[in-house]
């Protein structure tokens, strides 16, 4: 097996993935929904599981009032390492939001 020089590493163009130990690394999703008390409407709370938990959120459907009268809900999948995921939910948790329906999709088919 050849080896790269330093300068030949530093030319390389080539994308490498992120080394996986132990599946530290490795992109998991799950699928929640969120209860969103009206209270929260002005809050950016996916925004922050995207700048400060590190996941992809992709909302899959959601449900809020116009005028902030009423509470709503967002159904969410978040896609991200084991460590990332954990920390968005305890996120959400420690906002005292309402989560349904949290599984991995390795579990349930989503």
């Amino acid at each position: 097996m050849a080896t790269q020089s330093s300068d030949d590493l530093a030319n390389s163009t080539e994308v490498t993935e992120p080394t996986v130990e132990h599946g530290v690394n490795r992109q998991i999703q799950t699928r929640i929904k969120i209860h969103i008390p009206k209270a929260f409407h002005q809050e950016p709370v996916i925004s922050r599981l995207v700048s400060h938990h590190g996941v992809t959120v992709n909302i899959a459907a959601a449900l809020l009032g116009p005028n902030d009268r009423d509470d709503g809900w967002f159904d969410l999948e978040l896609i991200g390492t084991n460590h990332q995921i954990q920390s968005a939910l305890t996120y959400l948790d420690e906002l005292d939001l309402e989560i349904w329906n949290q599984a991995t999709s390795e579990e349930d088919g989503w």
